[in-house]
């Protein structure tokens, strides 16, 4: 795989331009970025630091020296005529990413004809591999973005250059993945943790983060390996585009391969396609270029970086608890579900407030359930998130505590949280003064617990007499108490009693 990844910068790599989405067309353009002759560019430290904290996160060795390399190649876009990356030194390399719960873990697929219409059902197969225990990380380089060809609506090409030399990180695995749907969940987790460290906003929609999948096959047939040539999948910008593009290229491969033995990469090397998400195929595009074909030499405008123990440590030190650790702890020592932990963790800013809110007193399970109810409701209301709703950790611990031993239900605490955001109060002020606190006075629960017996016969009976219907009744049961009580009776109380009640009935 190799994955662009915009990072969040506010200027562009090696100018002051802006870096806006949506500006008017070649607004945010200079003699820079524009490529004009005897213009000087100069390094973006933001973009370096960025690239560091991902290359750290994704336990790389990080180049002490590393320099800027000039990729000549013909663009419409690229208006220089070259591109600004780094070639032999890349800023992080040899790195390896954890990937729990892989899973083809990289087993061997027969190619037959269960699973891959229209191959021979001969002894062939994808070679075996052993099961990875992490993706592989090759490297991981600093470089300028192109700007943009648009096609639509016109009869000619219109090229906007906004988006030239806004700084990328390129991220190259090994080949490591082995399905579709291994690289599909490889790829969300690389956005969750560029969101998570804070480097990008990753919205695949504007194109801030791209995949290019490069996809092969390794076939087995009477004692000998053919591979496929290697067809490099094109600025992919979805999750499923991810998964679709790779699986119907590898049965495209996988076909192609079957007609002719000779469909190999040692006769006909490596191939760019394009993705046509409306078709769902894969479209040949050209033959892609080699190293050489770039003719890369360093860039003699630009100073090499070096990087300095300490500013590395003062990089490694704002690095913090990297999601995937902190979805284990979420679920080993808070016994959080994996899509509950997955959900909280999908905002960094919103884990953090939910980190601190533990912190001050909080059960866990009640902070959980109310972070993915009505704190996760009023958010998507409001178009932001949990931590942007702007209520402190110690607030929202006090309301779960409140619920937690008693105080208030879930339908009262839900309420309570609306007038937070509308008050400003703290809740134990809005239940109070509301009058909300539940009444777990025994003597008042058996009142009303009496009275609703009383009132409703045919429930009784059914709860006492009719399987069927027995559960239905009981739950009739405990709302008419409730609503006796005005809401104010402690649920679980009402539910003992009016089990107490109804098993002295039956004997």
């Amino acid at each position: 795989m190799e994955i662009h990844v915009q990072l969040a910068t506010r200027t562009k790599m090696f100018c002051g331009c802006p870096v806006e989405f949506g500006a008017p067309p070649n607004s945010r353009v200079c003699a820079v970025c524009g490529g004009l002759p005897g213009a000087l560019p100069v390094i973006n430290r933001k973009a370096v630091e960025h690239a560091m904290r991902v290359g750290m996160a994704l336990n790389c060795r990080l180049a002490r020296f590393t320099k800027w390399d000039r990729k000549s190649y013909f663009y419409p876009d690229l208006p220089k005529n070259y591109q600004i990356s780094q070639y032999d030194l890349p800023l992080a390399s040899g790195g390896r990413f954890e990937m729990p719960g892989m899973v083809s873990h990289g087993q061997a697929k027969t190619l037959d004809r269960a699973n891959r219409p229209g191959v021979n059902s001969q002894p062939s197969a994808l070679s075996p591999q052993s099961p990875p225990t992490a993706i592989r990380i090759r490297r991981a380089h600093l470089e300028e973005d192109a700007g943009k060809n648009l096609h639509e609506g016109l009869d000619h090409t219109r090229v906007d250059l906004n988006r030239a030399g806004t700084p990328l990180l390129e991220i190259v695995t090994e080949p490591d993945l082995s399905s579709a749907d291994d690289a599909y969940a490889f790829c969300i987790e690389l956005q969750r943790l560029v969101r998570h460290l804070g480097v990008s906003d990753a919205d695949m929609q504007k194109g801030q983060m791209r995949f290019e999948p490069n996809v092969n096959l390794a076939i087995t047939h009477e004692g000998r390996e053919y591979r496929t040539p290697i067809s490099e999948i094109k600025n992919l910008n979805s999750f499923r585009a991810v998964r679709d593009a790779i699986a119907y290229e590898i049965d495209r491969q996988a076909s192609a391969w079957k007609a002719d033995h000779d469909y190999t990469l040692e006769r006909l090397g490596k191939m760019n396609f394009g993705w046509d998400d409306v078709r769902g195929v894969t479209e040949f595009q050209r033959g892609k270029e080699e190293a050489h074909d770039y003719r890369y030499f360093p860039d003699p405008d630009l100073v090499p970086v070096v990087l300095e123990d300490e500013w590395v440590e003062a990089v490694r030190a704002g690095l913090g608890e990297l999601p995937l650790a902190r979805q284990a702890r979420y679920e080993r020592t808070l016994g959080l579900s994996r899509g509950d932990a997955e959900t909280i963790l999908a905002d960094r800013a919103t884990a953090d407030l939910f980190d601190a809110a533990l912190a001050t007193g909080a059960d866990a399970q009640t902070l959980c359930k109310q972070f993915l109810s009505f704190w996760s409701a009023e958010a998507n209301r409001r178009g932001t998130t949990i931590a942007g709703l702007g209520i402190v950790a110690a607030r929202l611990a006090e309301l779960a505590r409140l619920v937690a031993d008693g105080s208030i239900n879930a339908t009262t605490a839900a309420l309570v949280a609306t007038k937070m955001l509308e008050w400003g109060q703290t809740p134990r002020e809005i239940v109070e003064a509301g009058g909300m606190l539940q009444i777990r006075d025994l003597s008042a629960v058996e009142r009303w617990v009496d009275e609703a017996l009383a009132a409703n016969p045919k429930a009784v009976a059914d709860a006492t007499t009719n399987p069927k219907k027995m559960q239905a009744a009981i739950g009739f049961l405990r709302g008419q108490v409730m609503k006796l009580s005005g809401g104010k009776a402690d649920p679980k109380a009402v539910g003992e009693m009016i089990e107490r009640k109804l098993r002295a009935v039956s004997s």
